[in-house]
């Protein structure tokens, strides 16, 4: 037949390709009618059905990303310098060995992808989630971008373990962009091999997941499943490669575009593909700015800059240090990505470096804000092609600003964290005074602020700390304790209208219990390692009530000073 030899090379070169079967090839996701020139549904013919238990009826595409820019036009997928595109088409690899599923989130599952939890049981769930399938009709693609690492223009780095395999418009109306992360190659995958271990994707599904409790703006992680597959890795660049299995994460994001995506097209000269990159992105995630506003590269400016002085500033209140501050890894949308070597702080030090690999301690706690300035500062550069005289000038003074934004909104946060209403001219004094006193002491962050939510006025003047309350017994070894809680008490008195009872039930609604502590994650994985994925499980059920007292948290430890060992755990830029 005239048609086999094309047929067998074009099997030939889709194998080569790395490019999985469709999940369901027998037909579409939907029975309404396509719409014209799209692979979608047409407006309004496909509503998402809450509960859905079949992928095969579940409408995920990628075109709305794919046709307003112009595509990588080499789809080959090999290491490369990619020139005038926002994507690349590149199908996930699929792992080689057995694959399980570690841990799913039914909150995501259910109120943000329109998915029984049931789905989970199913062999298409799991080719779906871990690179193996992917969904009729949404072609994979991997985002290129540039960035500043630890201060450095480090060029074209872009999704070197990522796919963006769809975006799915739920029953709410919201679009979600789905990343698999670690499932394989990509022309930007630089001299990596694509994949991530179980270790960091233990991590990353749980602090996304941890943070969305904690109120933190977030990418969400939907499901964790670990291979077989050998993965190596340096942990600590020290020359010691040891064997680690390779998982996959599936992430969610309004957008995972971040300041990079900008700076790369700027670098590059590609100015008309950044300025299309730019209005795309106010007009699908900043509604509040006009298109047709001559200015509204500005107000998108000036959004990004209030937007990031509050995203570190929350980062703050709950001790969290990212640990790779770089522009790649800052999102426009001003939410928190890419969990690499994060850390939340144990004893309160402003000198908290989660990353080993980060040895001028560029990224320590408390220097976030002043990465944060860098970062936008960075943008800014980016931005100014785009922007007239008066425009450039306009956005430096916004940019003069974020020192004053953050500095309003970190103390807004620690007011509320200390219980306190209205306004008192001596209230940035007492925050300070109370951290330093925390500093001299290494009084446990989080727990020195969920004690003070618990413990009564009374207990406090008397200076009587009960033996459950350990944060604050370390705080009142210093020798200035007794004078801080003087100054605090006769501030809270200043609270009009206050009681004790509702300023502790006010206080344990923004001071958690629980967070994400290192040796928490390290047991988690340890266990996971082993095939026991009864941790990883647990702690994904207490961080979803993090305000809340468990039975089982306080079972666990959870609530208790951090053991010994702890002390001793590391964490670097290698997953």
């Amino acid at each position: 037949m005239w048609w086999a030899p094309w047929l067998a090379a074009w099997l030939a070169w889709a194998a080569g390709a790395g490019r999985p079967p469709p999940l369901c090839a027998a037909g579409g996701f939907c029975p309404a009618p396509l719409g014209p020139n799209t692979s979608r549904p047409e407006p309004g013919r496909c509503r998402p059905q809450r509960g859905a238990a079949d992928l095969c009826a579940w409408p995920l595409a990628s075109d709305s990303l794919r046709d307003p820019f112009p595509i990588d036009v080499i789809q080959e997928n090999y290491v490369r310098n990619v020139k005038n595109c926002i994507f690349s088409i590149v199908y996930p690899t699929p792992f080689k060995s057995r694959v399980r599923l570690v841990a799913v989130s039914k909150e995501v599952l259910e109120n943000i992808l329109d998915l029984d939890i049931s789905v989970t049981g199913t062999s298409d769930f799991l080719q779906f989630v871990s690179g193996g399938k992917v969904i009729l009709g949404s072609v994979p693609l991997a985002h290129r971008y540039g960035g500043h690492q630890f201060g450095s223009w480090a060029g074209q780095l872009g999704d070197g373990r990522a796919h963006l395999i769809g975006v799915y418009t739920n029953r709410h109306g919201e679009s979600w962009e789905l990343q698999l992360k670690g499932s394989g190659k990509t022309p930007y995958s630089r001299n990596g091999d694509g994949r991530a271990v179980l270790r960091s994707s233990v991590r990353e599904f749980l602090c996304s997941e941890a943070m969305y409790y904690l109120g933190i703006p977030t990418s969400r992680a939907a499901s964790l499943v670990v291979s077989d597959d050998d993965v190596w890795r340096d942990q600590f660049y020290n020359g010691n490669i040891q064997k680690e299995r390779g998982a996959i994460v599936l992430r969610l994001a309004k957008s995972w575009f971040r300041i990079g995506s900008l700076e790369i097209l700027a670098r590059s000269g590609e100015l008309d593909l950044q300025r299309k990159l730019l209005d795309f992105i106010i007009q699908e995630h900043f509604p509040s700015i006009a298109m047709n506003d001559s200015n509204r590269y500005l107000e998108f400016f000036s959004t990004v800059v209030s937007e990031t002085a509050n995203l570190i500033a929350l980062w703050m209140s709950v001790g969290f240090a990212h640990g790779v501050c770089n522009t790649d890894n800052f999102s426009l949308l001003s939410i928190t990505i890419d969990y690499g070597p994060f850390g939340f702080m144990d004893s309160y030090d402003p000198n908290f470096v989660p990353n080993t690999s980060d040895d001028e301690r560029r990224y320590k706690i408390g220097n976030q804000a002043n990465v944060g300035l860098f970062n936008l500062s960075k943008l800014l550069q980016a931005l100014k092609p785009l922007l007239d005289p008066r425009q450039k000038q306009l956005a430096s003074r916004i940019l003069e600003g974020y020192s004053e934004r953050y500095y309003i909104r970190f103390t807004e946060l620690f007011k509320a964290k200390l219980g306190l209403l209205g306004e008192n001219e001596d209230d940035n004094y007492l925050i300070a005074f109370l951290l330093k006193l925390m500093e001299d002491t290494k009084a446990d962050f989080t727990m020195t602020f969920r004690q003070l939510s618990e413990i009564t006025e009374d207990q406090l003047k008397k200076l009587h700390i009960p033996e459950e309350f350990w944060a604050l017994q370390d705080l009142s070894k210093h020798k200035l304790f007794s004078e801080w809680v003087t100054m605090y008490l006769l501030r809270l008195n200043h609270n009009k209208g206050d009681s004790d009872t509702k300023r502790r039930t006010r206080m344990t609604t923004v001071n958690p219990r629980y967070i994400l502590r290192n040796w928490m994650a390290e047991s988690a994985v340890q266990k996971a390692n082993l095939n026991d994925f009864s941790e990883v499980r647990l702690l994904q059920q207490i961080l979803q009530h993090p305000f809340q007292r468990q039975q089982a948290a306080e079972k666990a430890g959870y609530s208790l000073p951090p053991p010994a060992w702890a002390k001793d755990l590391k964490v670097s830029c290698s997953s």
